[in-house]
């Protein structure tokens, strides 16, 4: 591609950008902070709004060039980042998609060894960074952009701007009115309008749809050397943990259903994990064979299901992501046979906290002979009783 080229593709990011006038401004102060000499990794979900955070900050940032890898075609990376850095002096490099240039780890590491440049790339593909064959690691920080938080979410659809909470504050009953007021939007929320993308398209599971397939059919192969039937094989896994309860997913039930050996299927759901489509929860205690319980990142299950048979499942998926976007790091709590035992274990400063999520008829024979400093049931509603507590109040805390 021409230079000339590249700088009008640049020139029309920047004009771009300026419909988005709001900012997910934690996430960008932590990007703007964290400009220095060594280089920053976004990587998320597809459609999480990476790309808006790098066309805002092309705009805002002096000495700025936007490249998207995903739609250049092939090129010298290197070569063309010299050229924009000594004859036309940009200072920082945004570089969206960078998983799509084939031999991007090489030719980061040149630029960062012999180019007195900043460089902020993005990646729709974790695992592409993390396995990097030319130890990005020590060159690279990496920072996870997921979709909008409930809170986040509530400020660009709703312009409700609201405190974030901690797990404290919920279990203390510590929040305002505000807070448990807009509850009534949580299931549009976990309907799919957790994607900044919603903002503009409100159909989000046909979009949804073709995101799912460009993973599968692109973002995966490109990491991974697949033969043609595993593409296939992985979309059979991926709707077969869709379609399933959330009890008993692990690697030796999809391996066992979807006719494929343990192996394969812990090789799958790992590739489908780090691109923001599964979310392997693992089980609390030290034990390295106890398998771990997958999930779903929200929505993705509604894919598979309507709304009011997924909906159990979601709630789980949403109270795993929510911990997550929090940098918190939840367990699932396997039980032995026969015997009843809450949904997930999180282990704070404060005491180890036992969670059950469920919807409003949720009961306590879980938490029965089960000890722990602090019990929660996160259901429907807002009911806060005793140990109930609003399931959307986790949304708050990111």
């Amino acid at each position: 591609m021409e230079l000339q080229e590249i700088l009008r593709l640049d020139q029309l990011a920047k004009e771009d950008s300026r419909r988005y006038t709001k900012k997910r401004t934690p996430s960008y102060q932590r990007l703007i902070s964290s400009l220095g000499r060594h280089f920053t990794g976004i990587v998320g979900p597809r459609g999480s709004g990476k790309t808006v955070i790098l066309k805002q900050m092309a705009v805002e940032q002096e000495g700025a060039c936007y490249l998207s890898l995903d739609s250049v075609g092939e090129l010298n990376l290197f070569e063309t980042a010299k050229t924009l850095v000594e004859k036309y002096h940009f200072t920082l490099l945004l570089l969206d998609e960078i998983h799509y240039h084939k031999h991007f780890e090489g030719e980061l590491k040149k630029i960062f060894d012999f180019l007195n440049v900043r460089v902020v790339f993005t990646s729709s593909v974790a695992l592409a960074i993390a396995e990097s064959a030319h130890d990005l690691s020590r060159r690279v920080q990496l920072i996870t952009l997921y979709p909008f938080s409930f809170r986040e979410y509530l400020f660009f659809a709703k312009d409700a701007l609201l405190p974030e909470l901690t797990i404290d504050d919920i279990l203390h009953r510590r929040w305002t009115s505000e807070h448990l007021q807009w509850g009534h939007a949580f299931e549009s929320y976990l309907k799919g309008e957790l994607y900044p993308f919603s903002l503009e398209e409100p159909d989000v599971l046909p979009l949804l749809k073709n995101v799912l397939e460009k993973i599968i059919r692109r973002d995966v192969p490109l990491i991974m050397r697949l033969a043609t039937d595993e593409i296939d094989t992985i979309s059979k896994v991926t709707a077969f943990i869709g379609r399933s309860s959330v009890d008993g997913i692990n690697f030796s039930s999809v391996a066992k259903n979807v006719g494929i050996t343990k192996y394969k299927a812990e090789q799958y759901i790992e590739l489908l994990a780090k691109s923001f489509v599964l979310r392997p929860l693992f089980p609390h205690g030290t034990n390295v064979l106890q398998e771990p319980k997958v999930l779903m990142c929200v929505p993705y299950r509604l894919l598979f299901k309507p709304y009011d048979e997924a909906v159990g499942a979601l709630r789980e998926d949403f109270a795993a992501e929510a911990m997550t976007m929090a940098g918190k790091e939840l367990h699932y709590l396997k039980s032995t046979r026969g015997m009843k035992t809450p949904d997930f274990l999180l282990q704070e400063d404060g005491g180890d906290l036992v969670i059950e999520v469920g919807g409003k008829g949720k009961g306590r024979t879980q938490f029965k002979d089960f000890s722990a400093k602090h019990k929660v049931r996160l259901t429907d509603g807002v009911d806060v009783d005793g140990d109930r507590r609003p399931l959307f109040l986790l949304g708050y805390m990111a």
